[in-house]
């Protein structure tokens, strides 16, 4: 049984080596917490140094399922706190594929209102990709095509975007985190596959129901060329300051259960569980999907020291 899901796996991660257009960014159902991994104009805007690290096991039980591991940090610079400089790192990784982006990070920030901040954003890197194709070898052994394995090639990347923040009320950001549609491999190979152009959208709002209490709606939505638009929707509630509860829902896709905690001024923990609503979601061998987060940041005790944690 393990073969035959292992084999359903490097078919799926090897598809994207026809002309393929299907989503190509990472999942995360904890995105409220990664913001820089898809918009750059968010660079600084936690008003401290911040550092995010993300683990996500999606498809528990299925061999091969897709795993994603990101580390990002950004801070506001100079006095005016107009600039900021990030560092975003990705290793996502499908089967026989594996891929590692890293980007640096620059946004600047306008005052437009007394309440209103307008950030523009620009990140440049790449990626790395590696692909194991002597893994698939054993299901077709006479495939010239698969005995060269592809190690480290690169890719260069550009993005943009632009984000706006309304005082510790609610917040707008529109991102084009791929401008670059790099072709992965000529036609004299395995066809072209190429990076598609993705278009993110996110938003939320902060309710204060009470003086204890906070509640926040969010979306991220995604398009991309040739495939279905993706959207997410949540809802957390902020308790004393500490701690969060929520859940959200990926259109046609999963429910999840968000959970998080701050631990300290500086540390916050979080925790996601998926639940897929596809026919996948039913499988015996689908334990759902997880994500495990820890946010660190840098106070500063005697100047500007953040009170009570911003809910984004």
């Amino acid at each position: 049984m393990k073969n035959k899901i292992l084999l359903l796996m490097t078919i799926i991660s090897f598809s994207f080596c026809v002309d393929s257009h299907a989503q190509q960014e990472a999942q995360y159902s904890q995105y409220m917490y990664n913001t820089l991994s898809f918009n750059p104009a968010y660079a600084g805007q936690r008003d401290v140094f911040s550092v995010v690290a993300l683990h996500r096991s999606q498809w528990v039980g299925l061999e091969g399922a897709p795993t994603t591991q990101t580390l990002s940090f950004h801070s506001p610079v100079g006095e005016s706190n107009k600039v900021g400089l990030g560092l975003s790192i990705i290793n996502d990784a499908l089967g026989p594929t594996r891929e590692t982006n890293f980007d640096a990070v620059f946004s600047y920030t306008i005052q437009v209102s007394d309440e209103g901040r307008l950030s523009f954003g620009i990140k440049a890197g790449g990626h790395l990709l590696d692909v194991a194709f002597s893994e698939l070898s054993a299901y077709n052994s006479g495939d010239q095509l698969l005995q060269a394995d592809i190690k480290n090639k690169f890719s260069p990347n550009v993005g943009l975007g632009l984000f706006y923040r309304n005082s510790d009320r609610w917040y707008l950001g529109l991102s084009v985190p791929n401008l670059l549609e790099t072709q992965h491999f000529d036609n004299n190979s395995l066809s072209a596959a190429k990076e598609q152009i993705h278009y993110n959208l996110m938003g939320g709002y902060v309710f204060n129901l009470t003086s204890e209490i906070k509640f926040k709606p969010a979306t991220l939505i995604k398009a991309v060329s040739g495939s279905p638009l993706q959207v997410d929707v949540s809802a957390n509630f902020l308790f004393f300051e500490k701690l969060t509860l929520g859940g959200a829902y990926r259109w046609d896709a999963a429910f999840s259960l968000l959970t998080g905690f701050q631990v300290s001024d500086e540390l916050m923990i979080g925790f996601a569980y998926d639940k897929e609503t596809t026919d996948l979601g039913n499988a015996q061998f689908n334990n759902g999907s997880y994500e495990l987060f820890l946010r660190y940041e840098i106070l500063n005790k005697t100047k500007n020291r953040i009170i009570s944690p911003r809910f984004f």
